[in-house]
């Protein structure tokens, strides 16, 4: 385990979990797999299905941020974490093995900081495609509330331009 980037996990979460190992071992394992580094901008690509501790490891060590757009959640809520290299165009997923002894969770944190990531997670390619990069929209404001939204999350209704939050969605049962 690199204490470096174990430090860094735990400053940017806040305490230290197994969780967040979770992460830091998914991070070790696309650095491993894919010979990736920290992103600048969009050159790495992280799908989270989950919205668990180990997602502040990813972000504390690969920098992979919502904000830069290459950090993506598909809500499975599995312990999956799918990395793609825009650069390469290599990509890996990996999904947590079943946990099949029994630890305290301090044992738990350290077996999962010290195992090799061979023995906690499977290995595969996503089944989706690379998502496309982060663009910028023009913001629209509301007719109703009167705040801003970017111009593909408004909505048409009785002529008026509205957010989400605005929006009454017409349904007839199905």
């Amino acid at each position: 385990m690199n204490q470096e980037l174990w430090k860094k996990a735990v400053a940017f979460h806040g305490h230290a979990c197994p969780g967040l190992a979770i992460g830091v071992k998914a991070s070790e394992a696309a650095v491993l797999k894919l010979g990736i580094g920290q992103s600048e901008d969009e050159e790495i690509v992280c799908v989270t299905e989950n919205d668990a501790c180990g997602v502040d490891a990813v972000q504390a060590i690969l920098s992979c941020t919502i904000g830069k757009g290459n950090l993506l959640y598909r809500g499975t809520g599995k312990q999956a974490f799918s990395f793609f290299n825009r650069t390469t165009g290599e990509k890996v997923r990996m999904c947590m093995k079943p946990k099949n002894h029994e630890m305290d969770r301090e044992a738990y944190m350290y077996y999962l900081l010290d195992a090799p990531v061979e023995k906690i997670f499977e290995f595969s390619v996503p089944d989706f495609d690379l998502p496309e990069k982060a663009r910028i929209f023009s913001t629209i404001y509301c007719d109703i509330c009167g705040e801003g939204a970017p111009e593909h999350k408004m909505h048409l209704q009785e002529g008026k331009k509205v957010c989400e939050d605005c929006f009454k969605p017409y349904n007839r049962g199905w």
